[in-house]
């Protein structure tokens, strides 16, 4: 069903993994999505990955949606108000923005005074900085929507490395705060993360490939309860479609409790339960539920209301 037909939606960093699932779901929902990222057919930013927002793009449309590429530094100001300025000028309109730029080509596994200074703050500088920088330029576009930060993990555990622990962590926070920035604006924003990625990057790294991952199981068990990338992208589309889902701004949510509430699964017909999967293993973590919520709601129409009165004391005493 074309539930998102007339949108508009931009997702930063598409050129593969999630941010490419994410495009396809928006695009086979009937959004017009601007897919983004710094690779484009002839001109990769790094060797390590050849996937481009072209191929992006190309999938989009595949899948009966409208797509179109853009290169753009989101690290770079300029270049993100030239993007969205062409959006505005092509469509009038923005609906829903996914932040997904987030320098995961640049991690490195290793203590943090291991790991250059300028590597650590080139990192915060994709996954933080241009964040912010988008959410900028794309907010007076939006008349109301979606805007969601994409994380790995719905809890505030350590994630085994500084630049990764911090701007994952931190994903979550800017989707906290936004909400509370953009709320009269009915605007809402959340953080989402998938459960075990079946990226183009994790498929290669276990030598193995969409059509036989399976076989990778025997060496990592918990791969068994793998999604695909467009799993995440389902639940976005639902999101975005849900007239009700400034009630969920300012959470964040793993793509298969999302899946459970709108009643989608994977493209490959499965429910993944890789959630299930880790509270069963040696690994454990708390996820943010409403007690962690509860230290940073407040009532600020009330508080607002408590400034005034308090300014308007001070200027009588004046």
């Amino acid at each position: 069903m074309k539930t998102l037909k007339g949108k508009v939606a931009v997702v930063a960093g598409s050129a593969r993994g999630a941010g490419r699932g994410i495009a396809c779901m928006l695009g086979e929902a009937g959004a017009t999505v601007y897919c983004t990222s710094r690779s484009t057919r002839g001109n990769l930013v790094t060797k390590k990955r050849p996937e481009t927002i072209d191929e992006t793009a190309d999938m989009v449309n595949a899948r009966g949606g409208v797509a179109i590429a853009v290169r753009v530094d989101h690290t770079i100001p300029a270049e993100v108000e030239q993007l969205f300025d062409r959006v505005k000028r092509e469509q009038g309109r923005l609906d829903i923005l996914v932040n997904n730029v987030n320098g995961d080509t640049l991690y490195q596994w290793k203590s943090a005074w291991n790991i250059s200074l300028d590597v650590g703050l080139e990192i915060l500088k994709a996954a933080v900085y241009s964040h912010i920088v988008n959410i900028h330029y794309a907010v007076p576009l939006m008349k109301k929507g979606l805007i969601v930060e994409i994380t790995d993990g719905d809890g505030f555990y350590y994630r085994g490395n500084l630049y990764y622990d911090l701007t994952k962590t931190t994903a979550i926070r800017l989707a906290m705060d936004f909400a509370t920035e953009l709320r009269k604006k009915n605007i809402a924003c959340v953080a989402i993360t998938p459960g075990f990625l079946r990226s183009e990057a994790v498929l290669e790294t276990l030598h193995v490939t969409e059509a036989n991952w399976r076989d990778a199981i025997k060496k990592r068990p918990e791969f068994a309860e793998s999604e695909t990338p467009y799993y995440v992208g389902r639940a976005i589309a639902s999101l975005a479609g849900d007239p009700k889902v400034m009630k969920k701004s300012g959470r964040v949510f793993n793509s298969a409790e999302l899946a459970r509430e709108y009643g989608f699964v994977d493209i490959d017909g499965r429910s993944p339960k890789i959630w299930e999967w880790i509270s069963g293993s040696k690994f454990r973590y708390k996820k943010i539920d409403d007690g962690f919520y509860a230290y940073f709601d407040m009532d600020y129409d009330h508080l607002a209301k408590e400034v005034k009165k308090l300014q308007k004391e001070i200027a009588s005493v004046s």
